[in-house]
């Protein structure tokens, strides 16, 4: 049988590899998984006594399915008979859904002759449809990325949105809404006259935020810039896909300095940022405190540790009873109890170890039942029993003055006291204990940058030339990655315009000697000027970006004395990847689609323009290898001129020679160290013989060492 036909018998679209009935060899597929699928089998795995089997009209096939009469007679469902309910929709919105859970058959290609730095970097510029590109990536960085910002095209009623293939048609539409238009195109303007000017923005985000949900780290967060227009129905949207209870705030950034005057109504000078965390519980990482707040610090008493004064107290009265007493003063010998609903800021332990310091304490109980309830907000019935004050062991004049005395020396300890001595108690905030700034929601122009900023970096990069309109400050991004990423994080840009955070990340590097990653996705949009399209200025943008904060280092390192340390250049580089059709013929033909002569003949499926580069690339997903993994051409004496790949040194080892000879078999098997995976191209083999040869081979030479390898064709 022909390899056309024998992929057309084992035709599927669902999942990603399928066991072969001959050796032990695995058969993988450039078609990316079915989302619907997964869900299903989510469902059923929680659910069992649900499932149904179904014929798909299509394929004539028997799968398995839900039963969803009996998923609501298991679960109960709640909205039965509620034709009123809390929802947000819109036209088209479940053919958005479809769209975002829908397989491609497509793959990422890459373009090294556009690249920089190939061999070494780590970041990756896809130009593509993102969608497309999200559902890619999806196979190899679910779960991986910390960071996710993207600033999508604003529904002003002048700027364009993209125009998937979940578009109604004009009756469906009418059907819904009353209204149609008759607008085509990947990109497509959605002018306010528009029926569906809301309806085409939010079709266009919904599966692009279902699918980059996946690829959030359980402690990653996204980052949306949206402007008034849509900033409601973006936080629906969100709301649903992320979960109302991981929405972390509405951040208003200052844009602008100069407002203009010439606006109709109120002129605006912010803009939103949405952040939504993949799980609750998210916090934002504190940022660099600034000399204001450190100017605050002091040391009044001659402490070496400059201070601030703060409360002596704690919230919280009711849940933390037993750190509600009296503190005999030392110096005048009153009784001091923390205000109403408080409690002491430490310990028991804490607490008398710091009151010594001043006199001689102990904790006594001095049946201050009624005082202690009033305080925590409670009955003296409920009052926690048995809590004890803290007092001077020896209260006398002689104490008193030993107290006054300590507090004129200076140097007070952490607790103290204010007039002069004989005032309320205090604490001492020391300035080297304290956390960075708390990051607010009000993002002004002075610490994050403005439009203007953005343009003129850009033009400074370009020859006093700006080849893009709308660039964020670089100080924008790099707020988002001060608070939201690590020194080692993967960050995510899919409408990454002039390539603004790609320049962040390399700078943010630069700053703290990390090594961030960065994915940018943008689609080569047409431009007017020096460059064709927007994905040619972000790439060019990346260069050039780099190769000023490179020669910046380089200066500086020149200007060390002997004893310094030089600074470290970060990734300045990126691989070029373009999304493009499976490198093969579709595999999803059903076995009548062709016709004898294929059946009779090797029909080889993979198209005529594609390198060998490009069908290790759509492979590297299906091992969950990420597309920036090390890759070397092996073809020295071990392996007898016979071109290999090898990829995280020996990870994986693939081949896409027709007619693979034993001897080379027998040197992949012996490579050391023993690769995970071995890929091989499915012309590899003669015939069936060939096949089981070689995986006998690899079993052979498993025997005498652990590990197993994992053959597959593609």
């Amino acid at each position: 049988m022909g390899r056309a036909a024998g992929q057309a018998a084992r035709a599927r679209t669902g999942t990603t590899t399928r066991r072969n009935t001959v050796s032990d060899i695995e058969k993988i597929h450039g078609i990316t998984p079915d989302l619907t699928r997964e869900n299903v089998d989510r469902l059923l795995a929680l659910f069992p006594d649900v499932a149904t089997e179904i014929t798909d009209p299509k394929t004539g096939r028997t799968e398995r399915a839900v039963d969803f009469d009996a998923l609501r007679e298991r679960l109960g469902d709640v909205a039965e008979g509620n034709r009123e309910r809390y929802q947000f929709t819109w036209p088209g919105k479940r053919e958005a859904k479809r769209l975002a859970r829908e397989p491609i058959a497509k793959t990422l290609r890459p373009v090294k002759e556009r690249s920089k730095d190939w061999d070494t970097t780590r970041n990756l510029y896809i130009e593509g449809d993102n969608l497309d590109a999200l559902k890619l990536l999806r196979e190899n960085y679910a779960g991986k990325v910390k960071l996710i910002y993207i600033d999508p095209p604003y529904n002003t009623g002048h700027d364009f949105v993209y125009d998937d293939d979940f578009s109604q048609t004009h009756d469906e539409f009418n059907a819904e809404s009353g209204e149609y238009n008759e607008e085509g195109g990947r990109l497509v303007a959605n002018p306010e006259s528009n029926g569906r000017f809301h309806s085409d923005w939010c079709s266009m985000i919904y599966p692009r935020l279902l699918l980059a949900r996946d690829l959030l780290t359980q402690d990653g967060a996204i980052f949306i810039s949206i402007d008034d227009n849509e900033s409601k129905n973006l936080r629906a949207i969100c709301d649903e896909i992320f979960g109302e209870s991981n929405f972390v705030g509405d951040v208003i950034w200052q844009k602008t300095y100069s407002p203009r005057n010439d606006s109709k109504g109120i002129p605006t000078e912010t803009e939103h940022i949405l952040i939504y965390a993949k799980q609750d519980g998210w916090t934002p990482k504190r940022l660099k405190r600034t000399t204001e707040m450190d100017d605050r610090y002091a040391s009044s008493d001659g402490d070496p540790r400059p201070w601030s004064s703060g409360d002596a107290a704690a919230p919280g009265a009711a849940t933390h009873q037993g750190m509600v007493y009296a503190i005999q003063h030392p110096i005048t010998g009153s009784m001091l109890y923390p205000p109403n609903g408080r409690h002491r800021p430490f310990g028991g332990q804490s607490m008398l170890e710091i009151m010594n310091e001043w006199a001689e304490y102990e904790f006594r109980d001095i049946h201050d039942e009624a005082r202690r309830a009033e305080i925590c907000g409670v009955s003296p019935e409920d009052v926690r029993k048995g809590v004890k004050a803290l007092v001077l062991k020896n209260p006398c004049e002689a104490t008193f003055k030993a107290a006054q005395e300590r507090y004129d020396k200076g140097h007070w300890p952490r607790l103290y006291f204010t007039n002069k001595g004989k005032g309320g108690m205090r604490l001492k905030r020391y300035l080297d204990s304290m956390d960075g700034k708390m990051p607010t929601n009000l993002w002004p122009y002075s610490e994050v940058g403005h439009t203007d900023e953005a343009k003129k970096q850009l033009k400074t990069l370009f020859n006093d030339s700006a080849p893009f309109d709308t660039p964020k400050p670089t100080r924008l991004m790099k707020r988002m990655l001060d608070i939201a990423s690590d020194k080692n994080s993967l960050v995510l840009d899919f409408f990454s315009g002039s390539a603004t955070m790609g320049e962040a990340v390399i700078q943010k590097n630069a700053d703290d000697k990390g090594q961030r990653k960065f994915i940018l996705v943008q689609l080569p949009e047409e431009t007017t000027g020096q460059y064709s399209t927007l994905t040619e200025i972000g790439e060019e943008r990346i260069r050039r970006a780099g190769e000023k904060i490179k020669s910046e280092i380089e200066a500086e390192n020149a200007q060390l004395t002997l004893d310094g340390t030089p600074k470290k250049v970060p990734d300045i580089g990126f691989r070029v990847l373009r999304v493009d059709d499976s490198n093969y013929e579709d595999r999803r033909k059903l076995v009548d689609e062709y016709s004898q002569k294929d059946i009779d003949d090797n029909v080889d499926i993979t198209k005529m323009d594609r390198s060998d580069l490009d069908l290790l690339f759509e492979a590297l997903p299906k091992f969950q290898l990420p597309y920036s993994s090390r890759i070397d051409v092996l073809s020295g004496g071990e392996f007898d001129g016979h071109t290999v790949y090898s990829v995280n040194d020996g990870q994986l080892l693939a081949c896409f020679e027709n007619s693979i000879p034993e001897s080379l078999v027998r040197a992949l098997a012996a490579f050391r160290p023993r690769p995970s995976y071995v890929l091989v191209s499915e012309n590899g083999f003669l015939n069936s013989a060939a096949r089981t040869n070689f995986a006998e081979i690899f079993k052979q030479a498993a025997d005498s060492l652990s590990g197993v390898t994992q053959i597959r064709i593609i």
